[in-house]
């Protein structure tokens, strides 16, 4: 939200008061208060009449500073935040001098200028990171009457931003206004399914805004050297995170906001839906099934998306009869088949659903100020939302959850839980609605994953579309409705970045994009990206999204890519835990991986799977790509061909190809099966060496499937002499390779010297 008119005029109606002068100090263990007033106070009469401002500053853990803003403290409702599972009270490091007040966290600093010319500056050493200064931090009286308070934190000049949730628009967000509002905007527009206030920087630091609600965000758009984020009201929270990485960034915000839980092995397999709208029952989804498996394309997960209910009757919980009519016996089948079962659901209960009598009778649903239940017609006709404050309401939710789980489904699409209503309506625990807005698609996937967490134990997953700040606490996320074009593919992959830059571990995205009907190409280069994502799953609206109804070289493409992904796994999983225990995601933008290399600041067109694997998707008719690739010797891992890095590359693809590499000095382990994406990765493994250096040594982890460790070491090269060490673990009947050749199968052992020549 813009308050200025140019550099030196207010919008009409607007009455500033800006920070001006630390009048006062008062320092605690853990917090230092600042009274700040909005004028110079030269005489006791300056003192009369206000505002004034009260900014605390404290730790929630090392190398993060808090700032919490308030103009009056008691006269507005207490605010909703950003959950912060991590955080605690850390005693803080304060030294005052006649001029300044330096709070120390860790490798966090903030220098607070004393007296007139209110300031703050971050920094982390020497090296400055952002400041709040001149008439940065400021009250505002708007027309309405409302208030609002708004933080400005400045930019450097080359300085990009990234991140505030899952965005289609310009990877790099300087330029853009954002309201950080979650919204069912589909992937074409500036709206977002899952908006989170939080920003990065490629000079190695974030900021979190710590609100619930609404907050605007002017991203070097309303002054072109600052960051400005607003919220209505009283108060204002903010939390800056210290690098000196974005790696680094990652691990300190998801220390504080929580991190993501290990999803099952076999959800990074391949999942296939129903569709959206298509006509389909037991017959129609096990011909696909079948079909599937006859033509070699291996499946790990069958979902059945809205329509497994009966039309104006979602949610009932209930398979529709006239094409389930033995649905539990129908599970049973699939499961013989190896398949796990994902079924779709949504917060929201029907007029025509046998539920919605119970539930607003009970008191199960959101209700408006008067008491009587809120109701729309804008999905399903008359319907209500279940009301996820109540504990009665979330017991009798995952009751009707729990007798499908128990049916043999084994886990839920929680799709929706945007479309919820900011004014007119109360929760249970009294919440105000604006707080809840946002909020509530994040305990929507709370109580599902919780309910799948008590069921299935380390076998929990969710295929989320909207969520919140910490959302990544409850994995895994989808993009959302795309289009099926390159246009959209290009979008999602924005998405996806912008996502995994706020400390969502794992993504997906619908291959094939959700609208329309996807050409055999752009289906084709869709199903190389979604089987080169964390997870991968076909999904449409309209048509059926199995690979023969397109061409059938997309047979061959789907099932070269599934099985590449299928013997990528023990790298892939092993990845995956690192995220789990670290916040650094699976999928990675070129300047989270490379920060260093300035050339990497705006690449969206290409990602990192985890530190040895650069993935960069095709988005022409033609199979023409640039790929720009870091300084140092890359393997094509599908061709074999190594070429130098520091330089941008352009490369032509067929349809079973695109520019994959190796890293540098990497080890890629290798699984022996191609047909399942959970396995024993220990046996049969191949530890594939790419240009390692004559001296040099990389490090491998094989996971197991529990999430544990099968094995980790590394391999050292000495002139043409390759050895593997397993320092912990064992491994059984493994090799390793060298440029395409392999060495002789170890059936145990702990270490294994070659030569390939």
């Amino acid at each position: 939200m813009k308050f200025t008119d140019g550099q030196w005029l207010l919008q009409p109606g607007v009455a500033a008061h800006y920070a001006t002068e630390t009048y006062a100090v008062d320092v605690h263990e853990d917090s230092v208060v600042l009274l700040v007033t909005t004028r110079p106070i030269k005489h006791r009469g300056d003192t009369l009449q206000g505002p004034v401002l009260t900014v605390t500053l404290r730790s929630p853990i090392e190398g993060v500073i808090r700032v919490s803003v308030a103009h009056y403290i008691a006269s507005q409702a207490p605010r909703l935040h950003v959950p912060m599972p991590g955080a605690t009270a850390v005693a803080l490091q304060v030294q005052e001098t006649e001029t300044r007040v330096t709070i120390t966290s860790g490798a966090l600093s903030v220098d607070v200028k004393k007296g007139e010319g209110y300031g703050l500056t971050f920094r982390e050493g020497d090296r400055v990171l952002t400041r709040s200064d001149w008439r940065a931090l400021g009250y505002l009286q708007c027309p309405g009457p409302t208030t609002q308070v708004h933080e400005q934190l400045s930019l450097a000049v080359g300085e990009y931003v990234y991140g505030l949730g899952e965005r289609f628009t310009p990877w790099i967000k300087n330029g853009q206004v954002v309201e950080n509002t979650n919204k069912d905007g589909g992937t074409a527009c500036e709206q977002a399914y899952k908006s989170v206030p939080f920003y990065l920087s490629n000079r190695g630091y974030g900021v979190l805004v710590n609100e619930a609600g609404p907050v605007s965000f002017e991203v070097a758009s309303e002054k072109t050297s600052r960051v400005q984020f607003s919220r209505e009201g009283e108060s204002l929270d903010y939390c800056v995170v210290a690098g000196p990485t974005p790696k680094d960034v990652m691990r300190r915000l998801t220390a504080l906001t929580g991190r993501a839980p290990l999803p099952p092995a076999w959800s990074f397999g391949l999942w296939m839906t129903t569709s959206f709208t298509t006509q389909y029952d037991e017959a129609t989804a096990t011909h696909f099934i079948d079909e599937m498996a006859r033509r070699e394309l291996p499946l790990a997960v069958f979902h059945f998306d809205c329509f497994w209910m009966r039309e104006f009757q979602w949610c009932d919980f209930e398979w529709d009869p006239r094409g389930f009519p033995d649905p539990q016996g129908m599970l049973a089948r699939l499961r013989d088949k190896g398949l796990k079962i994902s079924l779709w659901i949504n917060p929201y209960v029907a007029q025509r659903s046998r539920l919605f009598a119970e539930g607003a009778r009970e008191g199960y649903f959101i209700k408006r100020r008067d008491g009587r239940v809120w109701q729309t017609d804008l999905w399903q006709p008359g319907m209500a939302i279940v009301d996820f404050t109540n504990p009665a309401a979330v017991a009798w939710y995952q009751g009707h959850l729990r007798r499908l789980l128990a049916m043999g489904v084994d886990c839920f699409k929680t799709d929706f839980g945007e479309r919820i209503p900011d004014r007119d309506v109360t929760y249970h625990d009294g919440a105000d609605p604006v707080e809840m807005h946002n909020l509530y698609a994040l305990r929507y996937n709370e109580v599902v994953f919780d309910l799948l967490k008590e069921v299935k134990g380390d076998e929990a997953v969710v295929f989320a579309r909207s969520t919140y700040a910490s959302g990544q606490r409850f994995p895994v996320h989808w993009g959302g409705d795309c289009w099926s074009n390159f246009e959209s593919m290009a979008e999602s992959l924005r998405g996806g970045l912008s996502l995994t830059s706020c400390g969502f571990a794992f993504w997906s995205h619908d291959i094939g994009g959700f609208e329309g009907n996807p050409p055999p190409a752009v289906y084709k280069r869709w199903i190389q990206f979604g089987l080169l994502s964390s997870h991968s799953r076909l999904h449409g609206s309209s048509s059926y999204r199995v690979p023969w109804l397109v061409d059938e070289e997309s047979c061959d493409v789907l099932r070269r890519f599934t099985r590449l992904k299928h013997q990528l796994m023990p790298y892939l999983y092993a990845v995956a835990i690192e995220a789990t225990e670290t916040g650094v995601p699976m999928m990675r933008s070129p300047v989270m991986q490379h920060p260093a290399d300035p050339a990497c600041a705006t690449l969206d067109r290409q990602y990192h799977l985890g530190d040895g694997l650069l993935v960069a998707p095709v988005f022409t008719e033609s199979g023409e790509v640039d790929v720009y690739l870091p300084d140092g010797r890359w393997t094509h891992l599908l061709s074999g061909e190594v070429v130098q890095g520091g330089r941008w590359r352009r490369e032509t693809h067929d349809f079973l190809s695109l520019p994959l590499y190796a890293a540098p000095n990497s080890v890629l382990p290798w699984g022996a099966e191609t047909e399942r994406p959970d396995y024993d990765y220990g046996r049969g493994v191949v530890l594939r060496v790419f240009a390692l250096d004559d001296g040099a040594s990389a490090a491998f982890v094989v996971p197991a499937l529990d999430g544990s460790i099968a094995a980790r070491g590394q391999v050292e090269r000495h002139g043409d002499r390759y050895r593997a060490v397993i320092d912990e673990g064992l491994l059984r009947d493994w090799s390793i390779e060298v440029d395409g050749v392999r060495s002789p199968v170890q059936a145990e052992g702990a270490s294994l010297d070659w030569s390939p020549q």
